[in-house]
């Protein structure tokens, strides 16, 4: 027995000769098919339209335009630096006139202020060089007389100043009575005391403090100042003065002086701090003018 008798061969079996023949029919079947869809799909198809977009053309000159707004931009610079600088000229302009004005006027004030302590330094001297030119040319006398009540009408004041001659000390002849005795006999008795800016006495007196001491002892209270003094009681002219009045210097309402009239022409007044409280004569220094309070 042979060694490969029992191993099965590896060939294919044959095919039938029918089942090749189907299989021919089918594959022409299917090849006759292609064949006609190849011949309709090759017929020439119908063209397609084609539709074109067309894009809007911008005309602009971009040059131009970046040109035209740098312009712009450097004008309306150029216009607000020279609005900046015109107001900074304006303000600084304001300034300076606020301040000229300022300066002004404080040159103005001590200008003022200056003047009248020069023009009060003057009035000082002035009355203190009166003061050394009747001291050189003599005393004054007094007149002694005396009045009686029932016949003239007039009243004998006894002077009770310590004073000398030129100061008053006597008797004065002059119509006085009742609250002006009064008046006239406290200045008198005051004579020689120290003039002191602002004192009411009783050691020393400024001219309107005195004024006002004396009228104090008939019961009448006056202002404290001579421009207030000034403007008491009613006017009288120099030439129909009586005792007891008050005479002032200087413009009614703002005097810078004050007396008061003794009679025989004669005032008593604390003048200045170098002569203190005197008895002068009108022709002395002579008032403006004279006020009548009694």
């Amino acid at each position: 027995m042979s060694h490969t008798a029992h191993i099965p061969s590896h060939r294919k079996p044959r095919r039938s000769a029918s089942k090749l023949a189907v299989r021919a029919g089918v594959a022409g079947g299917v090849l006759s098919t292609l064949a006609m869809a190849g011949t309709a799909s090759a017929s020439p198809a119908e063209p397609v339209a084609e539709t074109t977009l067309e894009m809007p053309v911008l005309d602009l000159d971009l040059g131009t335009e970046v040109s035209t707004a740098v312009t712009t931009a450097a004008e309306n610079t150029r216009v607000a630096a020279v609005e900046a600088a015109v107001e900074g000229e304006l303000n600084a302009q304001e300034e300076s006139a606020r301040t000229g004005a300022a300066a002004e006027a404080k040159q103005a004030k001590e200008d003022a202020t200056k003047a009248a302590e020069q023009k009060a330094k003057q009035e000082a001297d002035r009355k203190a060089a009166a003061e050394r030119a009747t001291r050189d040319s003599g005393r004054d006398t007094l007149t002694n007389a005396t009045a009686s009540d029932s016949g003239s009408g007039s009243a004998a004041v006894k002077g009770s100043g310590s004073g000398t001659a030129s100061q008053g000390s006597g008797t004065v002849t002059a119509p006085v009575k009742g609250s002006a005795a009064a008046i006239v006999n406290f200045a008198r008795a005051q004579l020689g005391k120290a003039y002191v800016m602002g004192a009411t006495g009783s050691s020393a007196y400024d001219c309107s403090g005195l004024v006002q001491a004396a009228y104090r002892q008939a019961g009448i209270t006056l202002d404290r100042t001579s421009q207030d003094q000034s403007t008491a009681g009613r006017s009288v002219s120099l030439s129909a003065l009586q005792p007891g009045d008050i005479l002032y210097w200087g413009s009614k309402g703002s005097a810078y002086h004050v007396a008061i009239y003794v009679g025989g022409g004669k005032f008593v007044g604390a003048q200045n701090p170098s002569t203190g409280i005197v008895e002068r004569n009108l022709s002395y220094d002579m008032p403006t003018g004279a006020v009548r309070v009694l």
